[in-house]
């Protein structure tokens, strides 16, 4: 463990900033509650700025905005709103440390993830949408003797998006960049939690050209949030949380129209190894898959499921690994661990910790919470991985968000299947082995929206991300993001004359 003076830049450890408005029409605005809410700097918990909580009056504003600019942007030849997106893309890029500073600043991430990650990622996905834009389109079906039919692939509106607090900007980025390529107009809500990125992309699109009410930025809480989910004026909402905050948003969405709705909520996924596996890649992918920004990832795979064959030899290899790794100031580029989230964030991940201590599963390494000297003022712990752990046990079934691996050993192919499969959620999983038929069967049998074999967590802009079950409906980034933004229109033209019927 270490704790290191922060480095120059734009943004530091003890960064304190103005108070931060609504971005509504290409500009910030004052919102109308005239209430306002901390965010926290979760390295050392100081208050980092007060923030406009965006009320009823505000939302209509930011709404009403969108619905106008709607009017020219569903309108804009495909090729110019392409270059807008390809442009804001470049100057993310251009800003990328400075972005990545107040990225670290807000979500207590290692500088080291936010600057070859967060930004860059975003910058990806909004590079490939601009490419897309303009190849976007119908399609034609002749059907004889005199007719024939189009179908249209056409914007929905105003589209709503509420983030997570984990990849801030990246998961604006995601909702936006297919929603604006096709044609719609956004009223984005950032986690409360980490609501600054957001506004400094809305900045950014703003110089890059878009369009005045087509990116609006509120902030808020739950209140916000719902207040757009039940807005009449939104056709979309789109939503990256927890499964239950998605059933409440799902509600939400259908009280005043019936809304179209994307969700990436929870998971629980399984990562299973089998005897044959490179045990290197195996290890160092169970620990990317549990510890990459302090296990508060969403896809993780936090339940690993390992074949007796390798068990013992698998496990003796964590300790060490996990004992190297840098837990410390998420501004020092050598640290590996930064902060999680809040302070109620780490009560509530001691809380599996503290579990999973008094119970049966055998404790391997950490797990303990930091408390003394700088880190002790911040929300840090210590990687934690217990083995010879079983299906049952509250923290292997429960979503945790934060870094704790459970290694449970397995006989056979058939048996891990159905233990994987045995969860409410299905948002990712993985196999590792060098038995190509085997990791196609296996692949084919977890039941959940992205399986990667020998590999964890790669995610480019080019392939879909969504879940089974309690982890979600519709997908983000492909190609099938497009489908999600857009709704078809039949147009069936007669080249004949109407026969007499009556």
């Amino acid at each position: 463990m270490s704790y290191q003076e922060s480095l120059p830049g734009k943004y530091g450890a003890d960064t304190t900033l103005p108070l931060q408005r609504l971005h509504i029409a290409g500009r910030y605005v004052d919102a109308s509650s005239q209430e306002v809410f901390d965010t926290v700097n979760p390295a050392t918990n100081e208050v980092i700025c007060q923030v406009q909580q965006a009320g009823e009056a505000d939302v209509n504003h930011a709404v009403a905005a969108a619905q106008e600019a709607f009017k020219t942007w569903s309108r804009t030849p495909a090729v110019e709103r392409g270059n807008i997106l390809r442009r804001a893309a470049q100057l993310l890029r251009e800003r990328n440390d400075e972005l990545a500073e107040l990225e670290t600043l807000d979500t207590g991430k290692p500088i080291q993830e936010t600057r070859e990650v967060d930004i860059i990622t975003g910058a990806e996905v909004l590079e490939y949408y601009a490419g897309l834009a303009q190849s976007l389109h119908g399609d034609h079906i002749d059907l004889p003797p005199e007719a024939f039919a189009m179908m249209r692939r056409e914007p929905l509106g105003v589209c709503a998006g509420i983030g997570a607090w984990n990849y801030p900007i990246q998961i604006a980025m995601w909702k936006a960049g297919p929603a604006l390529a096709c044609g719609n107009t956004m009223v984005f809500k950032p986690a409360e939690l980490t609501p600054l990125t957001t506004l400094k992309l809305a900045e950014i699109f703003a110089e890059a050209g878009l369009p005045a009410g087509v990116f609006n930025v509120v902030q808020g809480d739950g209140r916000t949030g719902q207040l757009l989910s039940r807005h009449p004026g939104v056709a979309k909402v789109t939503l990256t949380g927890e499964a239950e905050t998605g059933k409440l948003v799902m509600a939400d969405a259908a009280t005043s129209s019936l809304k179209h709705v994307t969700f990436e909520l929870g998971g629980k996924s399984p990562l299973i190894i089998f005897d044959d596996a490179d045990m290197e890649s195996a290890v160092n992918a169970a620990l990317f898959a549990n510890f990459f920004s302090a296990g508060e990832v969403c896809s993780n795979g936090t339940r690993v499921f390992v074949q007796r064959g390798i068990y013992d030899a698998f496990v003796a290899q964590l300790r060490p690994r996990v004992e190297q790794m840098r837990i410390g100031d998420p501004f020092d580029p050598e640290t590996q661990v930064g902060a999680l989230i809040s302070r109620s964030h780490l009560d509530k991940v001691m809380s599996y910790i503290e579990d999973a201590n008094a119970g049966e599963a055998v404790h391997v390494v950490g797990g303990e919470r930091l408390t003394d000297g700088p880190l002790g003022r911040g929300n840090f712990v210590m990687p934690a991985i217990y083995a010879d752990c079983r299906d049952d046990m509250r923290f292997v079934r429960e979503e945790i968000f934060g870094p704790v691996m459970a290694v449970l050993p397995f006989d056979d192919e058939a048996e891990v299947l159905e233990r994987a499969n045995d969860t409410r959620y299905g948002l990712s999983g993985a196999v590792f082995t060098q038995d190509f038929a085997r990791a196609h069967r296996v692949a084919h049998e977890i039941q959940a929206g992205s399986v990667w074999i020998n590999d964890y967590n790669a995610l480019p802009p080019e392939i879909p991300f969504g879940g089974y079950k309690h982890s979600g409906l519709g997908r983000e980034n492909g190609l099938q993001a497009i489908e999600t933004y857009t709704q078809i229109k039949t147009i069936y033209a007669n080249l004949g004359k109407v026969p007499r019927v009556y």
